[in-house]
């Protein structure tokens, strides 16, 4: 399955968390754990102005809560909007 995003939305690839966290003898579920805030854009949206600020494969610094969640063959994407993308990370 392809995702295509539309208008000044992008689609972004998530890091792999680690599978089980512990904090003592206490584990911690997936819906307690931090989501990452990094990922890498794997599509832009038809907008031109986004397309002349980010591109596929920028890794970006995103809003906490913005976009969308979705899993597809074991991995997780966000889509999100222009507005969500606060930063590019540059290594």
């Amino acid at each position: 399955m392809i995702l295509k995003p539309i208008d000044d939305r992008v689609v972004i690839k998530l890091t792999q968390e680690s599978k089980e966290k512990k904090i003592g003898n206490l584990y911690i579920p997936d819906s307690a754990k931090e989501t990452p805030q990094i990922g890498e854009i794997i599509a832009v949206g038809n907008d031109e102005d986004l397309q002349e600020i980010v591109k596929v494969g920028d890794n970006v610094l995103y809003a906490k809560y913005g976009g969308n969640e979705v899993e597809i063959e074991n991995n997780k994407y966000l889509i999100i909007s222009r507005s969500d993308i606060l930063a590019i990370v540059e290594k």
